[in-house]
C-alpha cells in the first residue's frame, strides 16, 4: 500500500474524522504512536492501515485493498 492508497481508505472508512484519526490516535501495536508518527518514522502504509482498522474494529471485510483506484479509473 502506498502513502496515497493510505489517504483515500482512511478518507473512505472514516470520513471527516480521518485526519484526527491519523493525527491523534495512538495504535498500540505500532507502539503507541500516532499513524503520522509512523509514517514519518517510515513504517510501511500498510501495516499502519491494518493497525488503524484493528484499534478502530473495522471489519476485515473493509481492510483489503482498501484504498486503491478501481482499474480503469487512474
Amino acid at each position: 500500500m502506498r502513502r496515497s492508497e493510505l489517504q483515500r481508505a482512511v478518507a473512505h472508512e472514516f470520513g471527516a474524522r480521518g485526519d484526527a484519526l491519523i493525527a491523534d490516535l495512538t495504535l498500540s501495536t505500532l507502539g503507541h504512536r500516532t499513524a503520522a508518527e509512523a509514517l514519518a518514522e517510515g513504517e510501511p502504509a500498510g501495516e499502519i492501515w491494518l493497525a488503524l482498522c484493528e484499534e478502530m474494529d473495522v471489519p476485515l471485510s473493509r481492510r483489503h485493498g482498501a484504498g486503491r483506484i478501481e482499474p480503469g479509473r487512474r
